[in-house]
């Protein structure tokens, strides 16, 4: 495709990292969208940007529209001309509309339509690209999607940060975009110090080349293999490694035009508080990478990202040090004075926090603790694990919710109230050999904290977890506060999944030894939900139906991770349709289904659409199957029975042990059987004679049972009946 390049660059005041990285993912499909309505096709297309610039990169832009010819499909001919053959209103404003004279509206038939339609065939001659840009850009900015918008001036258009100028270069030819009282031109602007005053530009694809002279990395890519290389840079000079942080890497990234390195060190005094908070602290508050030293353990060093080429950095070194010290000063001391409060005092002031005012007389976070406790203490009657570290983590798990570090870095909660708790129980005699393992257990509840992030490690901590889940779940479909659409404030999907993933990812039986082996933890999703509703007895109503829509909710949240672990969405279906409750059960079957090939599926439905029917004409199946009834020896039913007789033992044992495969493999081996019962027997199914007609339902309804407790066949063939 020959044509030339375009550059449309919106030059403002700083954008936030975040939202920059959102633009620039959601501005290449914007354009495209628009450029595929105007008929303008390109090779290749591109959003790049800094802080102080989101610009658009075309490549082979052609020069004009190509010429549109197209059919469009009018109203039916009866509505269109009257009786005398005279157009009608509808077909006057139809030709109109299209740009046609009525006399040159034809009569067809439509695909998928009845009758004759009438048909205008449109003709619009393709523009010059030239005349067609600078409306298309124009209309580009303020289709850009901010989380915040700002008006500046009097202006009533608003963008994430006020404009400063445009350039818009298609070749080597300014395109007149005008918006917001800015006239697109061809200069830009250089680093806002080392190389402040405007850039020309004299083509768009001098533009990187030209950004890049003036100090201005443009591509992130380029911009994050830069960040990357002064890391690295860095750890060969400090001998320390940094610790990876994408997520960080991503956001440093999006703060810069230049990236240049720094490092810098701290007090090794720091190093007695805990690693995650110094770590949290470097990177939440000041956007530093924490380093290790050459033997794992935390190093008192840091690197951090400027946005600028300094005079001097050992000044920049030092402001960055003195800065965080002062950070991590207030670290140490609401750490030091966190360890001086009592735990179970903070426990008994959690009545006071709030945490959800809809629950009422249950809202309060000492309510839930107590909540969480209940759950836990019936979990142990079906789970195997240490009821009383288990308990004991439960009562404490959100204590630290109240403690200073928690407060500055509520990301921390969890972690520091493992930390608090195996100090305070180091000193109890009664729970000083298990202080170790209440530590971990608070500290692991709130894992797994997102998609793809770690499970806990412990049973305990994975129970505590489990109910502190489903309690809010609960009360918050209790409350009428469950999810929708794609809104969901109170995380209750995130929950969901993390439950499954735990149940799905535990040992069988709660074996601790047999924690993250992915054979999956069969626990009783209407047990759990039954547990956590009596928690809430006489102060909120939890009723039947909330209930069940809850349990219809983790069927969604089911079916997407099994879905997502690439297992056939028709089995996934197929597998829930025959139950959930036990989620390790029904991962089972679906991954078993895999074996069964369409063929038996097809007529395994068959089967459960004759039962469908014949209870929906209220006819009663008895059950019992009577050989005695059979027609002749030897024919299509006498063969099913025998073959399915024959099997009988193989399938319960089969189910028995969980063996789904091998049971599906038995139903491959019975489909020519029950085909042939259909097909070349000459069984009449519902036959007149009402004890016949039951023998063979009956003969039906035994064969498909074992099959139908582990899947819903209606589904699994492909539809549901």
């Amino acid at each position: 495709m020959i044509g030339r390049d375009l550059v449309f660059e919106i030059g403002c005041e700083e954008i936030p990292a975040r939202m920059l990285a959102r633009a620039l993912a959601e501005l290449p499909g914007l354009a495209r969208a628009r450029l595929d309505e105007a008929r303008l096709a390109v090779r290749e297309l591109e959003a790049v940007g800094t802080p102080r610039r989101l610009t658009l990169v075309v490549r082979g832009l052609p020069e004009r529209q190509p010429d549109l010819r197209e059919r469009v499909v009018g109203p039916p001919v009866g509505a269109a001309f009257g009786k005398d053959g005279a157009p009608t209103r509808a077909a006057i404003g139809f030709a109109q509309k299209n740009g046609v004279a009525p006399e040159a509206l034809e009569r067809a038939e439509v695909a998928g339509k009845k009758g004759l339609y009438v048909v205008a065939t449109r003709h619009v001659p393709g523009r010059p690209t030239f005349e067609v840009l600078p409306e298309l850009l124009a209309g580009l900015i303020p289709a850009i999607p901010w989380p915040k918008s700002m008006r500046w001036g009097w202006s009533e258009l608003g963008f994430v940060r006020p404009l400063h100028w445009l350039v818009a270069l298609w070749g080597d030819e300014v395109v007149p975009v005008r918006w917001a009282g800015l006239v697109a031109g061809r200069h830009s602007r250089g680093h806002r110090f080392l190389a402040a005053g405007a850039v020309e530009l004299p083509s768009a694809e001098s533009y990187l080349e030209r950004l890049r002279a003036a100090f201005v990395v443009a591509s992130p890519d380029e911009r994050r293999r830069l960040c990357a290389a002064e890391l690295a840079r860095l750890e060969a000079e400090t001998g320390a490694t940094a610790i990876p942080d994408p997520a960080l890497l991503d956001e440093v990234t999006n703060l810069c035009e230049y990236p240049v390195g720094v490092a810098g060190a701290f007090d090794p005094a720091f190093l007695e508080v805990p690693e995650e908070v110094l770590v949290t602290t470097m990177r939440n508050h000041q956007r530093y990478f924490a380093m290790r030293a050459a033997a794992g353990a935390l190093a008192p060093r840091f690197v951090t990202i400027a946005a600028t080429v300094t005079r001097d950095a050992a000044v920049v070194r030092a402001g960055n040090e003195r800065v965080l010290a002062a950070r991590l000063a207030d670290a140490r001391f609401f750490f030091a004075e966190d360890r001086k409060k009592d735990l179970d005092a903070l426990r008994a002031r959690l009545d006071d926090v709030v945490f959800q005012a809809k629950l009422g007389a249950a809202r309060s976070t000492g309510d839930k603790v107590r909540r969480i406790e209940g759950i836990v203490a019936a979990l142990a009657e079906r789970v195997t694990f240490d009821a009383r570290v288990a308990g004991r983590a439960a009562a404490l798990c959100k204590s630290d919710l109240l403690t200073g570090v928690v407060g500055e870095l509520p990301e921390l909660q969890g972690v520091m109230g493992g930390h608090y708790v195996r100090h305070a129980l180091a000193t109890d005699p009664a729970w000083a050999g298990d202080a170790a393992r209440v530590g971990q257990a608070v500290s692991e509840h709130y894992m797994p904290r997102g998609a793809g992030q770690p499970l806990p490690a412990s049973v305990e901590g994975a129970v505590v977890g489990i109910a502190d889940r489903i309690d809010t779940l609960v009360g918050c479909f209790g409350t009428g506060l469950e999810p929708t659409g794609s809104a969901d404030p109170y995380g209750l999907r995130r929950a969901a999944n993390a439950i499954l993933a735990i149940c799905l990812d535990l040992g069988r039986g709660g074996a601790r030894e047999a924690v993250g082996q992915g054979a999956g933890w069969p626990i009783s999703l209407d047990y759990l939900i039954e547990v956590a509703a009596q928690q809430f007895a006489g102060k909120v109503e939890i009723t039947d139906t909330d209930c069940g829509e809850l349990h219809e909710f983790f069927r969604g949240r089911l079916r997407t991770l099994l879905v997502d672990e690439g297992l056939a969405a028709l089995d996934v279906d197929a597998a829930l349709g025959a139950g959930f409750d036990d989620v390790c059960d029904a991962r089972l079957r679906a991954r078993a289904l895999a074996v069964v090939p369409a063929a038996a599926r097809e007529v395994f439905k068959r089967i459960a659409n004759i039962l469908d029917d014949a209870g929906g004409k209220g006819v009663a199946i008895s059950g019992e199957v009577r050989p005695a009834l059979f027609e002749a020896d030897g024919n299509a039913e006498h063969r099913l029975w025998d073959a399915f007789t024959a099997a009988h033992d193989r399938l319960e044992a089969a189910r028995a042990r969980q063996a789904y495969r091998d049971m599906f493999a038995i139903l491959v081996e019975l489909q020519p059987t029950v085909a042939a019962f259909f097909d070349k027997g000459g069984v009449m199914v519902m036959d007149p004679r009402p004890d016949v007609r039951d023998n063979r339902l009956s003969l039906l309804q035994r064969i498909l049972a074992p099959f139908a407790a582990i899947a819903d066949f209606r589904v699994a063939a492909g539809a549901a009946s």
